[in-house]
């Protein structure tokens, strides 16, 4: 088994020895076949927090990767997990199917709904092998909100938004904690050794690129845990950040190094294996960073969880031998819904008109610089977010309730309305933490009193310092008109209450399905092989649980 994660001239370094591995090459004279497409996803990498952008953070083959491949500089996502992920995997707006508000949580009976189509069905129907490695994050309380029943040939990762990254185990509410590492549909106890999280899926992707025929196309989905919370990571990446004082940013900065050390490997084995030439590798965040938990979307306003820029602009970039303009900046607009009929398209696959997309083909505007053919993005309406106590239908011209919290961006043009999230603009954390009752030495924006919308030129002014509602007031109710026009195909938000039988102690310690539909057999659901998986893990459940819980606050 591939077992570490240093690649190296044309050895690959493991942590116990290193093996030759010959170099597969392409047949010459072979036709054209569908790239290889992979799509890397990095949890709360904030706007900043990589070296091309004037970051302290150490990410050489990031740089490398986007400097030769096509830079996004107005690329944009959702401002939490869920949310982004379910519109990735469905080229959908959150108001088109019901996860409007907040993230899926692990105790709700609540999933991606299931009359979606997702990309990798779709990229299945096209021919391709599909594997996912990492996290989820897009509900699992039935079977068939499973990651191997959505598309994906394999699974390999966690279902939740965030554990322990040795341990993989996760408390949700008092009494309510599990294990959540999953091969397919079972806890992966015979996998597990308690390897840190962003060196395990690499190993694990690497395994998949190692065995795969690269003659058929591949569709890797690598949604690596790093760098969200909590702030862990091994001892040898926190050496090059003595210097910074500020323990949340240190660690922060060192994760990133870790997750770029293992795109790098990711990437050495994409040419080792004979994949490379007729790839193509997407790099994207899924929300802004978390300036409390060490990320920096400096100088941008805002971070996760808010609709500023902080929290929807993302890192984003495109890196392939089949762009035609390498080296490049796409400035036009792209939104993560984009990806699905961009690599639908891509893959030879059909686009149905039943698919209802959001999202729009921008290859040629990434691959040849032509404009995009995107020019407005819906950020989000979510009726069930805290209502802005001075907002109103006369706030909003008659057309639009400002207390709802919405935001759009049309042209060069965003609106805000409601409670945008916290407004804050914070510089790279480098600096000691603060002293208690203090917070970090941000620019701290008071509450106004009395707004409840905003209206921003962000071409110009993407820091959104100059608030220009009451300069245009026509331009505020041409977009409150579009905002009320995509409310009217709205459907109602899904975000059901807690569910008691959600607690993982109702299921030998593990996170997974607990919702049955009525008259349904659970094992009866389950493969030959998942049976055995499943009795073997009784057997080694108890000897595990002393190893959970030893690591469950693994030393750093």
């Amino acid at each position: 088994m591939l077992a570490g994660l240093l690649l190296a001239g044309s050895s690959l370094c493991l942590a116990v020895t290193c093996v030759s591995i010959p170099r597969v090459e392409n047949t010459p004279g072979e036709p054209a076949s569908p790239p290889h497409i992979v799509f890397i996803l990095a949890d709360d990498q904030g706007f900043r927090d990589v070296g091309y952008r004037g970051s302290e953070v150490h990410t050489p083959t990031l740089d490398r990767l986007a400097a030769e491949g096509v830079k996004l500089d107005n690329y944009y996502v959702q401002p939490m997990c869920s949310p982004s992920r379910s519109q990735l995997m469905t080229g959908r707006y959150q108001i088109h199917t019901g996860l409007q508000h907040s993230i899926i949580r692990p105790t709700q009976p609540n999933c991606l709904p299931l009359e979606n189509i997702t990309l990798p069905q779709k990229l299945r129907d096209a021919g391709y092998a599909t594997h996912m490695v990492g996290k989820w994050h897009l509900g699992f309380y039935k079977r068939g909100c499973m990651p191997t029943q959505r598309g994906f040939d394999t699974f390999f990762g966690s279902l939740l938004g965030s554990g322990n990254y040795y341990s993989h185990y996760k408390c949700d509410g008092c009494g309510a904690c599990g294990y959540d590492l999953h091969d397919g549909e079972v806890a992966a106890w015979d996998q597990d050794r308690g390897l840190y999280s962003t060196l395990m899926y690499t190993q694990k992707a690497v395994e998949i690129l190692a065995a795969h025929d690269p003659r058929r196309p591949l569709f890797l989905y690598l949604a690596y845990q790093a760098v969200h919370s909590p702030l862990q990571v091994p001892r040898r990446y926190l050496e090059r950040y003595k210097s910074i004082p500020n323990p949340q940013r240190r660690k922060y900065v060192a994760m990133v190094s870790c997750l770029d050390e293992a795109v790098r490997n990711v990437t050495l084995a994409l040419k080792r294996y004979g994949y490379y030439d007729n790839s193509v590798l997407i790099y994207s965040s899924d929300n802004g960073g978390q300036p409390a938990a060490g990320g920096s979307n400096w100088p941008l306003r805002g971070g996760k969880g808010t609709y500023w820029e902080g929290g929807v602009r993302a890192v984003g970039f495109v890196h392939s031998p089949l762009l035609l303009n390498k080296g490049t900046r796409c400035r036009g607009l792209v939104h993560i819904t984009d990806w699905f009929p961009t690599l639908v398209t891509l893959a030879g696959g059909s686009l149905e008109e039943d698919l209802d997309l959001d999202g729009y083909d921008v290859w040629e505007a990434i691959s040849e610089g032509r404009p995009s053919p995107r020019q407005d993005i819906l950020h989000n309406i979510d009726p069930v977010y805290t209502k802005a106590e001075s907002g109103s239908w006369k706030a909003g011209l008659g057309v639009w309730n400002t207390a709802v919290q919405a935001a759009l961006r049309v042209g060069d043009w965003k609106l805000l309305t409601g409670v945008p999230g916290c407004g804050d603009w914070v510089p790279p954390q480098t600096f000691s933490p603060p002293s208690p009752g203090r917070r970090w030495h941000g620019e701290r924006v008071r509450r106004d009193r009395g707004q409840s919308v905003w209206l921003f030129n962000v071409t110009a002014d993407p820091y959104e310092r100059t608030d220009l509602s009451r300069r245009y007031p026509h331009v505020v109710k041409r977009l409150l008109l579009r905002l009320a026009q995509y409310n009217r195909t709205a459907v109602p938000v899904r975000y059901p209450a807690k569910d008691s039988r959600s607690n993982p102690q109702l299921r030998d310690g593990v996170w997974g399905p607990w919702f049955e539909e009525e008259g349904e057999d659970r094992e009866s659901n389950l493969l030959p092989s998942q049976l055995l998986r499943k009795q073997r893990r009784k057997k080694e459940k108890k000897k595990h649980k002393f190893k959970m819980n030893s690591r469950a606050w693994h030393p750093l």
